[in-house]
């Protein structure tokens, strides 16, 4: 991922009556081995994060200064460093109202193949340990790429080439921070978001059904459920929204339009391209549950077929008990 431009203003917020305020970096980064390390740890953390899928508002007062200050700096008309600088005043006031402590703001222009991305994010810290040379425990500071309460993914392509359906930019939605959220959407000038979670859920529902209806064997559900998921996964770690018609050729390549037809002629409202959410995705393959002391997993595909739910009776009926759990039940028995 070739690095273009980067760079990292520190945002300091000490006690409660101390306002935050921004100490703005003199100067870009220097690219270095370690840098594209941060970087690529950062899209593997920001992609596994939840997030809002949407664009720009059209409207200019709508959208607020950054798109336009964005524009300029692709037409060279103002450096990297003033644009982040500005973005970053904004920024601080957010984190003033609705996180205890400051941070590090670490923004990246980069290339990823033929695609070029800014990233952003609020980095933290926790307390580590390390080496030293003279073999002693030391503590350490180490950043902390999991807390990520404030971070954001622009595809700077589609942005430019003016895509209609392409959510082409996303931000973090931790959960209990929907007023950073919805703040930190006012000052990017995001507008037209697409819930990732819900979108999912809704491909997966139709997904589910379409499996019904084909009335398909075991065998051939798995197989589907597999590609569907494979390629979701796949699409969710690079960033990257599903497109139901690629999709579809994947899930049926005897009839590569069949599960895209479903979709479009059923009431699902999804876009051509949407964005995938990975938990919902790991959940969909499969179900597990714990209480009392009784713990049950199982393959998502192997529901109405070897496993059963009696929501009447609220009842689970495994068709086929696993020999090695039927050898221990009749042991006990004996």
């Amino acid at each position: 991922m070739p690095i273009l431009h980067s760079i990292i203003h520190r945002i300091d917020k000490g006690d409660g009556e101390t306002p935050a305020r921004l100490v703005p970096a003199r100067a870009e980064l220097a690219v270095s081995p370690a840098l594209d390390d941060l970087l690529a740890g950062l899209s593997d953390a920001y992609h596994a994060k939840a997030k809002t899928w949407g664009r720009f508002a059209e409207d200019d007062e709508d959208a607020g200064p950054f798109p336009a200050a964005l524009a300029r700096y692709q037409e060279d008309g103002l450096d990297f460093a003033a644009l982040t600088r500005e973005l970053a005043e904004r920024i601080t006031p957010l984190i003033d109202a609705h996180l205890p402590v400051g941070g590090h703001f670490l923004v990246i222009d980069h290339r990823q193949g033929e695609a070029r991305y800014l990233i952003m994010a609020l980095l933290h810290h926790r307390q580590g340990f390390g080496i030293s040379e003279s073999l002693e425990v030391v503590p350490s500071h180490q950043l902390n790429l999991s807390q990520m309460t404030l971070a954001a993914r622009l595809d700077i392509g589609q942005w430019q080439g003016g895509s209609a359906s392409h959510p082409y930019l996303s931000w973090t939605r931790d959960r209990g921070g929907k007023k950073l959220a919805e703040g930190f959407a006012e000052v990017l000038g995001a507008r037209e978001q697409v819930d990732a979670t819900q979108e999912t859920r809704t491909l997966l529902k139709a997904f589910s059904d379409y499996v019904e209806r084909e009335d398909l064997p075991e065998e051939a559900s798995r197989e589907k459920t597999d590609a569907l998921l494979d390629y979701a996964s796949d699409q969710a770690s690079r960033g990257e929204p599903i497109t139901l018609e690629e999709l579809s050729e994947l899930v049926d390549e005897q009839q590569p339009k069949a599960f895209f037809d479903h979709i479009r002629n059923s009431d699902y409202g999804l876009a051509p391209e949407i964005p995938p959410d990975k938990r919902t995705l790991t959940q969909f393959r499969r179900f597990t549950g714990r209480a009392a002391g009784v713990s049950i997993s199982f393959d998502s595909h192997l529901l109405g077929a070897a496993v059963e739910y009696d929501e009447e009776q609220d009842r689970l009926i495994i068709k086929k008990v696993p020999n090695g759990l039927r050898d221990q039940l009749k042991r006990r028995q004996d």
